[in-house]
């Protein structure tokens, strides 16, 4: 079982052009690996999957698999809402060498609970990777309920589940309804060392791609059942989390990267930068939290 801080992964884009920038990619990895980083999700959310193409979307996961080496796990995006795409993704991630894969529930058509259950019983079927549930409604229109869980856990291949509701009461229920080898992973940053305290595995963060010496450390400290030290963690980590989400994600924490000197500058259309306006608190949380000025990587100008 995969367990820890685990970063959704920014993918970092050439300013000029926005295409992606693959030696910054891996050295992003790099940095992960020795910052202390537990796994990569490859091309999720924060990965601008959405605007990647397939093409793009392949090769992104591809270099992670051969930047992470083995070294850390590499759980790929594969997603999507025709199934029949999802099942294609998880293919091809798995021909790439991911170690298991991230599927978000059917997102704008909204499917029924049975309908969520088939489709990922589907891509189980069809694929022999792990593959991790992910429930995002504020996202996909989609809620996919505890009972839905607890039945697709009992399915070979789902091993699973990234929890982005941020209810810690829906948290509590899938620990108490799921099997105890089916982990369990918080998906909001602000409730992640409650989730894990409370049985949970891991969380898949936003943050981690700022803090990830503090992200992997808090979740180490969680898991251990060490509470006051994971939440004082977690405190100094508050103001990070909060402003990693003023616009949509991933526009605050690919400025913050970028800030830090870790990639250059990009997002693509229709997402765009960081309102000025936001700036100063994006750089303030940073600040607090200590970490400008933290590491030796820069971006290449």
């Amino acid at each position: 079982m995969i367990t820890g801080s685990i970063v959704a992964l920014v993918t970092p884009m050439i300013r000029n052009n926005l295409e992606v920038d693959w030696d910054g990619l891996k050295r992003l990895v790099e940095w992960h690996i020795e910052q202390g980083t537990d796994a990569i999700v490859a091309v999720g959310t924060t990965g601008e999957s959405p605007t990647l193409d397939v093409q793009e979307h392949m090769a992104t996961i591809a270099a992670i698999v051969e930047g992470a080496d083995g070294r850390i796990p590499v759980i790929a995006g594969t997603g999507a809402n025709s199934t029949r795409e999802a099942i294609e993704w998880t293919q091809r991630a798995q021909q790439a060498g991911a170690d298991a894969c991230l599927l978000v529930t059917p997102y704008y058509n909204k499917p029924t609970q049975q309908g969520l259950y088939l489709h990922h019983k589907a891509i189980a079927e069809a694929v022999d990777i792990p593959q991790i549930l992910y429930n995002v409604p504020g996202r996909t229109a989609c809620d996919m309920l505890p009972d839905t869980v607890a039945r697709l856990a009992e399915i070979p291949g789902i091993v699973g589940i990234k929890d982005a509701t941020g209810d810690l009461e829906r948290g509590r229920q899938l620990v108490d309804i799921c099997p105890p080898d089916f982990a369990i992973y918080s998906g909001d940053d602000l409730t992640a060392v409650e989730l894990i305290l409370m049985g949970g595995h891991g969380d898949i963060s936003v943050t981690a791609n700022v803090a990830p010496k503090l992200m992997s450390e808090m979740c180490r400290l969680a898991l251990a059942g060490q509470a006051d030290e994971a939440r004082a963690i977690n405190q100094l980590l508050q103001p990070v989390h909060q402003a990693l989400f003023v616009e949509s994600n991933p526009i605050p924490v690919k400025w913050a990267v970028a800030e830090m000197g870790l990639m250059q500058h990009g997002i693509r259309l229709p997402l765009t930068e960081l309102s000025a306006e936001h700036h100063q608190k994006v750089l303030a949380a940073l600040q607090q939290a200590g970490l400008l000025n933290s590491n030796e990587m820069k971006a290449e100008s």
